[in-house]
């Protein structure tokens, strides 16, 4: 197994993956990214996103896929978006490979922290990530706002002060 940086060239297997991601979360038509998406947004002058790739026998079998954040009270942290083995790799070591790349990027940078998150159903990541030291927050809510959410802030709840 070979891990490395993605390149431009890997987005389509990139896609491939998050795509089965998607799948496995049960939102199949959830991914409106593209290759094309990527390729602009991970691979200018001022990158979007960053992704370890791992390698087996020259095949894309898995990615780590993340980028910086900063905390007001830690400072630089890192935000692991996606943690994805193809359904075939799993429990050969590929996730724990790719895990393990992204905290020696984290020692790399001086980040004060990592964060992700993860599905509460998916006990087997839960158990894992526990296992390894890291901290899965209960009290904690993720909010999101999408699109129609901002079209409808925008239009009808956005008040002038």
């Amino acid at each position: 197994m070979n891990i490395r940086k993605g390149v431009k060239e890997d987005m389509t297997a990139v896609l491939n993956l998050i795509q089965e991601l998607a799948d496995f979360e049960k939102e199949p038509d959830a991914v409106k990214v593209t290759v094309e998406d990527l390729i602009r947004d991970g691979f200018g002058t001022e990158p979007l996103f960053y992704v370890f790739v791992a390698e087996v026998n020259s095949e894309i079998v898995g990615i780590a896929f993340y980028y910086y954040r900063y905390s007001t009270w830690k400072g630089k942290i890192i935000h692991l978006e996606d943690l994805v083995v193809k359904n075939s790799m799993r429990g050969k070591g590929v996730g724990y490979a790719l895990y393990s790349e992204i905290i020696k990027q984290a020692k790399r940078d001086e980040v004060k922290r990592i964060d992700w998150n993860v599905l509460d159903w998916n006990t087997t990541a839960i158990d894992f990530y526990e296992k390894t030291g890291a901290k899965v927050l209960k009290e904690w809510r993720v909010a999101q706002m999408d699109e129609a959410g901002i079209a409808d802030f925008l239009k009808n709840r956005l008040k002038q002060y």
